[in-house]
């Protein structure tokens, strides 16, 4: 029952003023985008699609993050299925998808910082299936010069597309007016060029590397975004760190991190190779596989000159194989990251379940 009255308190206020008749918030400034702690160090959970939807799911996460003393919600305003608000941007709203959208918007960005907590919108980038069907002729080509599928049938949009770029900026800069703090953007890569499948075609390419094409939409992005006081960061392969050139996909740390303000790597240790870092079952050593992947992230940041919360990993908050993890996974890597010299993180769970992990989170909230 605690946690349920927890919930009530802390949500009041915001929701008061927002149901008062005849109020209607005012949308953020840049200086209210800066105020909301866009160069604080992140200690966030991430928050799906369709938990963004749900008011009571909001709620608890809301209490949850507050009650712990996290300080930020990463929520899926654009993924695989499409925005997840109402755009007003006329390009936008051609590629909204069919999946819904959050209700009431602005009584989520009100509630998050009624606590004091930073919202970040997250958005899937070239993984994009939605805007493939809608724009063919803005698509990876296979061979036969038709839109080129991956394994799971899905088309993606192609990086070197200057005009696909611009729908994904606008639809930053308006989820930047609306109040977010951060654009977090995901999917920033090629798809896997497996032998078994037909080899990709990037109209456009002209030459230019993968890497190159990537860390030029994130210079763009920035451009965009940080006159308006908002961060731009994305997320990469946990590899990234180690691997010193690029992976297939064009990501390379030393070609991303200069141009954005945060990169995050997804040092899920399940998601490791056996004997990766000479660790026979990486998931089953969530410490030394999180401290390696995080202080490698960091030693190349230096290496940069690049200063400051430049490096915030993701964290495995779900099981997958054995052991299950729990609280103290999760704490063995909280341990990790901040030996390796990296202050912030954030927790992927995908079904946005974090319950489990709450003493963990309690006793992390104590530093």
């Amino acid at each position: 029952m605690r946690f349920f009255i927890t919930a009530a308190l802390v949500v009041a206020p915001a929701v008061l003023a927002a149901q008062q008749p005849g109020k209607q918030p005012s949308r953020d400034s840049s200086s209210a985008n800066a105020a909301a702690g866009t160069r604080t160090v992140i200690r966030g959970l991430y928050v799906n699609r369709w938990a963004a939807q749900s008011r009571p799911k909001m709620r608890s996460l809301i209490a949850l993050a507050h009650e712990t003393g996290l300080n930020a919600l990463v929520i899926d305003l654009k993924d695989e299925f499409g925005l997840n608000y109402h755009p007003t941007d006329s390009v936008a709203k051609q590629f909204a998808g069919n999946a819904g959208a959050i209700p009431d918007i602005r009584w989520l960005l009100d509630t998050m910082k009624a606590v004091g907590l930073v919202p970040i919108a997250r958005m899937v980038t070239f993984k994009d299936s939605v805007t493939a069907r809608a724009r063919p002729d803005w698509t990876i080509l296979g061979p036969d010069g038709h839109p080129w599928r991956d394994k799971q049938g899905l088309t993606w949009v192609n990086p070197y597309n200057r005009d696909l770029w611009d729908y994904d900026l606008r639809v930053a800069t308006e989820l930047a007016h609306l109040g977010f703090a951060e654009i977090q953007f995901d999917y920033i890569r090629f798809p896997e060029p497996y032998p078994s499948l037909p080899k990709q075609s990037f109209p456009g390419a002209n030459g230019v590397a993968k890497q190159d094409a990537l860390a030029a939409f994130l210079k763009e992005a920035h451009a965009r975004l940080a006159p308006l006081g908002v961060r731009t960061t994305a997320d990469v392969f946990g590899l990234t760190t180690t691997v010193k050139g690029a992976l297939e996909v064009g990501q390379q740390w030393e070609a991303l991190a200069p141009v954005a303000d945060v990169l995050l790597p997804m040092v899920y240790p399940s998601h490791y190779v056996h004997g990766s870092f000479g660790i026979q079952s990486p998931n089953s050593e969530p410490y030394q596989i999180v401290k390696t992947a995080v202080s490698k992230a960091v030693e190349r940041n230096t290496a940069l000159g690049l200063t400051g919360e430049r490096v915030r990993p993701y964290l495995q908050a779900f099981t997958l194989g054995k052991p299950a993890y729990g609280d103290a996974e999760l704490a063995a890597q909280f341990k990790a990251t901040h030996e390796a010299g990296a202050g912030g993180f954030i927790l992927w769970n995908p079904g946005s379940k974090y319950e489990l992990y709450r003493a963990a989170l309690i006793e992390e909230g104590k530093r």
